[in-house]
């Protein structure tokens, strides 16, 4: 069965916890390697247990300890090309053989998970969501989302469990603090807010 926990979510730092009965999976890293194991060690899980981390795109709100995580702990880490390429200073301290490049749009397999990636709007060089399947389960992730869009909806259909993180509430942004150059690269194509539910 696959269950998942939410150990951070928001502009400080994004991390979460896909799991069955024999795989760990970290999504994003986006908060101190101490906080990723003091959030796994809350719900009685080491660490050592984790079997991958995967990238949703290369900011630092969730990719912030994926080099330390990965060096520290010989684990391996999955994005695409043009995340890797985003993440140049952390790569390089990752050892080879646990970079690993997955297309988006093309299922690849973590201990017997199966991962499909898919493309989200969000101002990063390739980002994505991920459906992750398990015997008659899938669960979906998305986050930094400020646009739903129809390629969006079809991912998340027939999805057992979705987790969805929203970029902003544009009445919120307007009252932000944020100067106003940040407010209109927040609301720009990539991430234009649609008002719409699920």
């Amino acid at each position: 069965m696959l269950q998942f926990c939410s150990l951070y979510s928001g502009s400080t730092g994004n991390s979460f916890l896909i799991k069955n009965n024999t795989t760990n999976i970290l999504i994003d890293s986006g908060v101190s390697a101490k906080k990723i194991i003091e959030g796994l060690a809350s719900i009685n899980i080491s660490i050592s247990d984790i079997h991958a981390i995967l990238i949703t795109h290369e900011h630092i709100d969730h990719c912030r300890c994926l080099d330390t995580l990965s060096s520290k702990y010989n684990l391996p880490v999955y994005a695409n090309a043009k995340t890797w390429s985003a993440l140049k200073e952390k790569q390089d301290k990752i050892a080879s053989h646990n970079k690993k490049i997955f297309n988006v749009n093309e299922n690849f397999e973590i201990n017997g998970l199966k991962i499909f990636p898919f493309s989200i709007p969000h101002d990063a060089a390739n980002p994505c969501g991920f459906n992750i399947y398990h015997n008659k389960q899938k669960l979906s992730i998305a986050t930094d989302l400020g646009h739903v869009n129809t390629e969006i909806f079809k991912n998340l259909e027939g999805s057992s469990s979705i987790i969805l993180e929203s970029n902003y509430e544009p009445e919120i942004l307007k009252v932000s603090s944020y100067p106003y150059h940040i407010k209109q690269r927040i609301i720009s194509s990539t991430r234009s807010f649609v008002k719409q539910s699920i």
